[in-house]
């Protein structure tokens, strides 16, 4: 294949055309600052509106409980030191997991150097959470619970509507991080019982530099970034009007073609993962084989190190990764596959390969070809992997 397969849309996506067309006016045509009192910055500020009202109608809020951030990781800052900051007098004691996003834990680190405490809840082998575990650790000084909806590395589906049933029944804030659920699978902030979600435009085939935080209306956090009025007086700075028109029309369409694209990418995703398991010996599948991500499908290939099996896969034209964008290029093993109980060795030799509705089975099958070859070849100069065959 002569063109680039694109298989890191965990990462990001490409920004649909419908998205596009909708964002141009808003750069040099409708370019007023919607803060503005005069007539021409109406347009703006309409837009505005109609975006907050179709980011909300995806997970059934209310359009007045958007706040529109500069990202997912903002959105995550902002979210648990709010509600740090703002229950202090209640307690002082977090609960998440240990698979969370680092925008969730190294705020929660940096909570503790604050005399914070942050109870770190382990997962099973397949990455899941256990509700139980979420009740046993709640104290009477919890003020919030924060785990995310589904994990971005091994796509993991998480029991979030129970976990939200339990933080209510007990009194606790919860917030869930769902930058790669949202617009993806079906997310309800009520019957989830939802206090603070987390999403990213990027991430739904909308623009990167824009995200949001939803807000239960009840809920009196403070301000995350200070100056003017903007957003309540919650979240000061002009308003990235194009980057909130594009993410508000990504996720209308993300919410018309829910369904259709989740049994699509679905049915290649495990086409994709059959292949791997059946053809290419020493596999493992991380996370759950159904409770997943419809477009995630994340390996461990043991005697093998990823780098090099991402270096030679982009030879190819194939774009792939080990695991979250945001820690590339780091020399530690996830965190997440070492908190699934996998040893330093063989979290060492991750693939995350993340499809889209633009994704074919033709490309799928070159993608394993590929595999094939490089892991055969990179095991082939493999002294452990020499020392196994030996004492095979």
């Amino acid at each position: 294949m002569n063109r680039i397969i694109y298989l890191d849309n965990a990462a990001t996506t490409r920004v649909r055309e419908e998205v596009l067309e909708e964002m141009l006016p808003f750069f040099r045509e409708t370019y007023s600052n919607p803060s503005a009192i005069y007539s021409f910055a109406g347009e703006a500020r309409k837009a505005v509106g109609i975006a907050r009202e179709r980011a909300a109608a995806l997970i059934g809020a209310k359009a007045g409980e958007i706040y529109f951030t500069a990202g997912g990781t903002e959105s995550d800052n902002w979210a648990v030191r709010a509600v740090a900051e703002s229950r202090a007098d209640k307690g002082r004691h977090i609960i998440t997991s240990r698979i969370e996003h680092h925008a969730v834990l190294h705020t929660c680190e940096y909570l503790e150097r604050q005399g914070y405490e942050v109870t770190y809840l382990d997962v099973d082998e397949e990455g899941k959470i256990s509700p139980e575990a979420v009740e046993r650790a709640i104290r009477p000084e919890t003020i919030l619970i924060s785990v995310m909806a589904a994990n971005n590395e091994i796509g993991v589906l998480e029991p979030v509507a129970r976990i939200g049933e339990i933080a209510h029944e007990r009194g606790v804030l919860f917030h869930t991080d769902a930058v790669q659920a949202y617009g993806h699978i079906p997310l309800d902030v009520e019957t989830m019982h939802i206090d603070l979600l987390s999403a990213s435009g990027h991430k739904l085939n909308g623009p990167k530099g824009v995200g949001m935080l939803y807000c239960r209306e009840n809920l009196r956090l403070g301000a995350f970034i200070h100056g003017g009025a903007q957003e309540k007086g919650r979240r000061a700075g002009t308003l990235n009007v194009p980057g909130i028109v594009g993410f508000g029309k990504a996720a209308a369409l993300a919410g018309e073609r829910m369904q259709e694209r989740y049994e699509r990418e679905e049915k290649l995703r495990d086409y994709l993962i059959d292949r791997v398991l059946a053809e290419i010996p020493y596999t493992r599948l991380n996370g759950s084989a159904k409770e997943r991500l419809s477009n995630n499908a994340h390996f461990c290939f043991r005697f093998i190190e990823g780098e090099s099996l991402l270096i030679l896969l982009d030879q190819k034209g194939v774009c792939a990764s080990s695991g979250s964008a945001c820690t590339s290029g780091a020399l530690d093993p996830s965190h997440v596959l070492l908190a699934i109980g996998l040893p330093h060795e063989m979290a060492h030799g991750s693939l995350r390969l993340t499809l889209s509705e633009e994704t074919t089975k033709e490309e799928l099958d070159y993608v394993v070809e590929s595999l094939k070859e490089i892991v055969g070849r990179l095991r082939s100069m493999s002294p452990l992997y020499e020392d196994f065959l030996k004492q095979k």
